[in-house]
């Protein structure tokens, strides 16, 4: 027997002797005053004789595995008959009734223990499973803590990025608000500027001589006569087709021998007042040498 066994077996047996030895006192003491104290012994040790042996066969099925229910109920019948002639004897004793009742219960409390190490032996296991089971529930427990950290550790993360996004979100929010302002008020100033009373005069005076009638006519304070000017219009020369400028390329190219070459024939044609585009008359060029 171990030192754990012996945390519920040795309070049982206690129980069973107190048990035992009050109701074999309670038989004798009761009974012998209407029997001889042989018979009340004869009659105690009956008792306290077939709930011990019902007790150790009830223990030896135990130790095999097994069980009965017949003899456990065969030992339950004895501790309740233990039971009633302590409470009978109680019930019919002269003084401290009270007294021998607090103790009637110790058979039904023995039967009791007995069922309660029972229980403890068919559940107890080696030293080798609990400790098994120990460090399963150890690294349980490691997992959950380390998980635990790591879900702290990522809700960090995110409170953290939402709250740097949020703040990034927030000062570009507030330079547009800024630069909207900005700009708002700019504009109101133009527009302010535009409608001033000085700003058609300084336009007159502007756009006038860009483009005529566009706005009245604003002069400058002349001293003496004047005449007016006639305005000189340049026209641009009509573009050559390409078929002109093939014949052209092929007249200047051939107007010597031997036939000039590519910058020869382009300096003579511009050198003649024709014009036309660098890409169009190296293409000329490409289809008359071709």
């Amino acid at each position: 027997m171990n030192l754990k066994t012996a945390k519920t077996v040795l309070p049982a047996v206690a129980m069973t002797a107190v048990s035992m030895v009050l109701t074999l006192a309670v038989v004798v003491m009761w009974l012998g005053t209407a029997m001889p104290w042989l018979v009340a012994l004869v009659v105690g040790l009956g008792i306290d004789g077939g709930w011990l042996a019902t007790l150790a066969y009830e223990r030896r099925l135990a130790a095999q595995g097994d069980h009965s229910n017949v003899v456990t109920g065969v030992g339950w019948a004895f501790g309740l008959l233990a039971t009633g002639v302590l409470v009978a004897h109680a019930l019919t004793a002269d003084g401290n009734v009270g007294a021998w009742l607090a103790v009637a219960w110790f058979p039904v409390a023995a039967k009791a223990l007995w069922l309660v190490h029972g229980l403890w032996e068919r559940t107890a296991l080696t030293p080798g499973a609990l400790g098994s089971i120990r460090g399963i529930q150890q690294e349980a427990r490691d997992e959950a803590a380390v998980a635990r950290a790591r879900l702290r550790s990522e809700a960090a993360t995110e409170e953290t990025r939402l709250t740097a996004v949020t703040q990034a979100g927030a000062r570009v929010a507030h330079v547009q608000a800024e630069t909207a302002q900005t700009l708002s008020e700019a504009w109101s100033k133009l527009e302010k500027a535009r409608k001033g009373e000085g700003t058609g005069n300084a336009l007159t005076s502007v756009t006038t001589p860009v483009t005529p009638g566009v706005t009245p006519r604003w002069e400058l304070p002349v001293w003496g006569p004047v005449e007016p000017l006639l305005a000189l219009s340049l026209e641009a020369a009509p573009a050559l087709s390409d078929e002109a400028l093939d014949v052209l390329v092929d007249q200047i190219r051939y107007s010597e021998t031997p036939a000039l070459s590519y910058r020869e024939m382009a300096a003579r044609f511009r050198a003649a007042g024709h014009a036309a585009s660098e890409v169009r008359l190296r293409s000329a060029w490409k289809r008359m040498v071709a």
